[in-house]
């Protein structure tokens, strides 16, 4: 699958902004798909994860995002979602689209950055 991230930009602190991610392939579905972000000197971490189900989309969230970040996804789009909301200026990053299959443990799809800065 390839990733296409997209809708970074410059916001001030307590703004909004909203990322998409759209994926190649016939089978997005059966993807579980995550946000994460970079920051230099820093780990890449995970922000958010959403896999889909019968019964409902499963969601993570990271402690820092909680309650402010919100993850979708359009299978019908192969699209996925993140809105991100009361923003702080430690959710400056830049912000990569990420899928595994589920039988996977890792990630190994990557999309390209894109960076978000939050002004104070």
């Amino acid at each position: 699958v390839q990733l296409q991230a997209s809708g970074g930009g410059l916001v001030q602190a307590g703004g909004s902004l909203g990322l998409s991610c759209a994926a190649s392939g016939r089978t997005f579905s059966s993807y579980t798909m995550g946000w994460f972000r970079q920051t230099p000197g820093k780990e890449r971490a995970l922000v958010a994860s959403i896999t889909w189900n019968w019964n409902g989309d499963s969601t993570f969230y990271a402690d820092s995002v909680k309650g402010r970040f919100t993850i979708s996804r359009d299978n019908a789009k192969n699209t996925m979602y993140l809105q991100m909301n009361s923003l702080k200026p430690e959710d400056t990053a830049v912000y990569y689209c990420a899928a595994k299959r589920l039988i996977e443990s890792q990630y190994n799809y990557w999309g390209q950055g894109t960076q978000v800065t939050v002004s104070s």
